[in-house]
C-alpha cells in the first residue's frame, strides 16, 4: 500500500449547470479553484449517462449507456493531473424511476441538477500508468 498525508487548502460547494456534462463541470470547478488534487462528493439527477465497467481480465473499459433520466444517488471521486490536465475520476450510483440502481465509472452524463462538495489538497496528485492493472493511478 502506498499512502501519504494530505493537507487541505480549501473546500468548495457548487451547483452544476443544467445541460452541461457532469464530469466536465467537476473538472471546470477544479480549474476555477486551481485544484491539482481534490476529493469530491456529489448528488443530483442526470438526463442520460455513460458508465464504464473495467474488465480486469481484458484490462479494458466497456461502456454501459443509459438514455433516460436517472437520479444520482451517490457520486464520489478525486481530481488529479493526467498528462498535465485536471482529470476527475468519477464513480456514481444511479437509480431509475423504479429504484433500480446501476453503478460504475461515470464517463459522461448530462446534468439535470447537481450539487458538489470539493475538498482541495495542497500538493498535486499525478496519475501514472500502473503495469499490473494497466490503469493510470496516483501515488
Amino acid at each position: 500500500m502506498n499512502y501519504r498525508a494530505v493537507e487541505t487548502t480549501g473546500e468548495y460547494v457548487a451547483r452544476l449547470e443544467t445541460g452541461a456534462d457532469w464530469r466536465a463541470e467537476i473538472e471546470s470547478l477544479a480549474e476555477e479553484v486551481d485544484a491539482d488534487a481534490a476529493w469530491f462528493s456529489a448528488l443530483g439527477a442526470v438526463q442520460d449517462a455513460e458508465c464504464w465497467f473495467y474488465d480486469q481480465d481484458d484490462c479494458e473499459y466497456y461502456p454501459i449507456e443509459f438514455d433516460e433520466p436517472l437520479e444520482v444517488a451517490s457520486c464520489v471521486g478525486n481530481v488529479a493531473l493526467l498528462d498535465g490536465d485536471r482529470f476527475a475520476h468519477t464513480h456514481a450510483v444511479l437509480s431509475d424511476p423504479d429504484g433500480n440502481a446501476v453503478a460504475g465509472h461515470l464517463n459522461a452524463a448530462t446534468v439535470w441538477a447537481g450539487e458538489v462538495h470539493m475538498r482541495v489538497f495542497e500538493e498535486p496528485l499525478e496519475r501514472e500508468y500502473d503495469e499490473t492493472t494497466e490503469l493510470d493511478l496516483w501515488l
